[in-house]
């Protein structure tokens, strides 16, 4: 099994802070449900001029479980009733060297 990382950087528009922090526990919640789903952490820059104030860490057991999480249609619904201007820039990462 090949534990794999998503990382998932946020640039938010000025004032929106509680807005991403709520959408981040919605779906936070959503992925915690699903199969293959380890951990997530939510990291917030200490300087307010950084690039991404938000950034994401979370651990699946593999890429095919974290590709099933993001092809569910219960997902979509989930979505459709979140913010879509808080850009975010996902990725899936495995580990290169330690």
């Amino acid at each position: 099994m090949t534990i794999v990382t998503v990382i998932n950087p946020f640039e938010l528009p000025q004032g929106r802070e509680d807005e991403a922090l709520s959408m981040w526990d919605t779906l936070a919640e959503y992925f915690r449900k699903q199969p293959g789903y380890i951990s997530t952490t939510l990291h917030k820059a200490l300087s307010p001029d950084t690039k991404f104030h938000l950034i994401n860490i979370a651990k699946w057991e593999s890429a095919e479980a974290f590709q099933a999480a993001l092809s569910n249609p219960e997902l979509q619904n989930i979505a459709n009733e979140l913010p879509n201007d808080i850009p975010h820039y996902p990725g899936l990462y495995e580990v290169a060297r330690t």
